[in-house]
């Protein structure tokens, strides 16, 4: 295999279509994109008429939008693609076929979700001149109802997505342990699983663990949070890698993951290094992270490379087309608002949540090549998503004019010991 090109980018929430001919600025995403051998995006987004019903709980928006739009997102040059995240089950089992269907329909190469686990967790295989490369795609953001469930003997399995559930403990001092302890007993919030415990379906708690509801406490001598993946479902993926390891030229690996540890975004949980890491470990070349809509820093590890998370690629969610009535609800408001005036009453008029946030609208396309199986070298290509434009027009991508986003970049990946050099406006890690 010779040099073999790459491209991802990170969430494209798209929620209407690209107009005829393109937008200013479009053509020269288009000509970056369209340059390399393999070109990836996470579709966040369900595409059908209405073909399921909104389920109970939503991504945070219950995101739908026309399946043209699909050929929207290959009109930027885009050949790959996740549909593993937050907003996968929004529309139910019947959002999540659909979606499925479209996208067979038009022959887009996609990993993450299926009609049942096994399918959701396989590789999907982009076949290209230089080699063939393989997919692996989960999300550990995701409501129990829309993860995909296995099959038995007996009865089909659950269409959703691949789950990367997370098990976080919270280790605390003795002042606040014991706090934790008298809340419980105050509140009598454990009262169900203590009942269980005395009945002798659930083994007694150790003395230096304490419950609060479901979330779990430990004594420690310092306070600190400790998440790591769960490892029935780790164990699955790390199969899932090493299996496109045997079938493809290079492995890649998608994680959508929207959790902080200690609630500063721009920093990744500790279960997510754990996961990348031990992907890179199991054979992936590149993990491609994205989820809480802003950077994250950039890893170099045992030869792979982890992108922590791109940011956003499109981010139209105030144009969504429809919202439920729980959508309204959620806000006291009655179930025939109109979809602008609840994002207006959302973001009190943009001056709160993400239409306020910085971080939210500045993101990077990341490019590499790969000579002969080997990382050799990272171009960062900066975005602006146009905050302060008016509603129709932010959120949706243009190339960055000033080298603000990759010195940002470059601080968030120097904890990694990551080193991003920056020239005529572009950013370069070398390997």
């Amino acid at each position: 295999m010779n040099d073999m090109t790459f491209i991802a980018t990170g969430d494209s929430f798209i929620t209407r279509r690209i107009p005829e001919g393109g937008y200013e600025g479009q053509h020269l995403l288009r000509e970056i994109i369209g340059r390399h051998d393999v070109r990836f995006t996470n579709l966040e987004m369900t595409f059908h008429h209405m073909e399921g019903t909104p389920a109970a709980e939503s991504g945070g928006t219950w995101a739908m939008a026309d399946p043209r739009c699909l050929d929207d997102m290959r009109g930027y040059g885009f050949n790959l693609y996740t549909t593993a995240n937050n907003h996968s089950g929004d529309y139910g089992e019947g959002g999540v076929l659909a979606t499925i269907r479209h996208l067979q329909e038009r022959d887009m190469i996609f990993s993450g979700t299926g009609r049942n686990l096994a399918e959701a967790s396989r590789p999907c295989y982009l076949e290209t001149r230089k080699g063939r490369v393989a997919l692996v795609s989960a999300s550990s953001s995701f409501s129990a109802a829309s993860a995909a469930g296995p099959q038995s003997g007996e009865a089909p399995g659950r269409p959703g997505l691949n789950p990367l559930r997370v098990q976080t403990t919270y280790h605390v001092t003795r002042p606040y342990f014991d706090m934790v302890r008298e809340l419980a007993a105050a509140t009598g919030i454990n009262a169900m699983e203590d009942y269980a415990i005395r009945l002798g379906y659930l083994l007694p708690k150790q003395e230096n663990v304490q419950a609060l509801g479901q979330y779990r406490f430990v004594l420690d001598e310092e306070n600190r949070v400790v998440s790591e993946p769960r490892e029935k479902d780790m164990q699955r993926i790390e199969t899932e890698i090493r299996e496109a390891g045997r079938q493809a030229d290079v492995v890649l690996v998608s994680i959508h993951a929207h959790e902080a540890d200690y609630g500063d975004f721009s920093v990744p949980a500790g279960f997510l290094e754990t996961f990348a890491r031990r992907c890179v470990d199991a054979g992936a070349a590149v993990v491609i992270g994205h989820g809480p809509h802003e950077l994250r820093g950039i890893e170099c590890y045992h030869g792979g490379l982890i992108f922590y998370s791109l940011g956003n690629f499109i981010f139209q969610t105030e144009t969504v087309s429809l919202q439920p009535g729980d959508a309204f609800a959620g806000k006291g408001l009655p179930p025939d608002t109109k979809v602008g005036e609840y994002m207006d009453q959302r973001s009190k008029n943009g001056t709160i949540g993400y239409p306020s946030m910085e971080n939210i609208w500045r993101s990077v396309m990341a490019a590499w090549t790969m000579r002969d199986g080997k990382l050799s070298q990272v171009q960062l290509y900066p975005l602006s998503l146009r905050m302060g434009q008016k509603r129709t027009i932010r959120g949706t991508p243009v190339l960055a004019e000033s080298d603000a986003v990759l010195r940002y970049l470059a601080e968030l990946s120097r904890p990694y010991g990551t080193e991003i050099v920056i020239r005529d406006g572009i950013g370069y890690i070398d390997f």
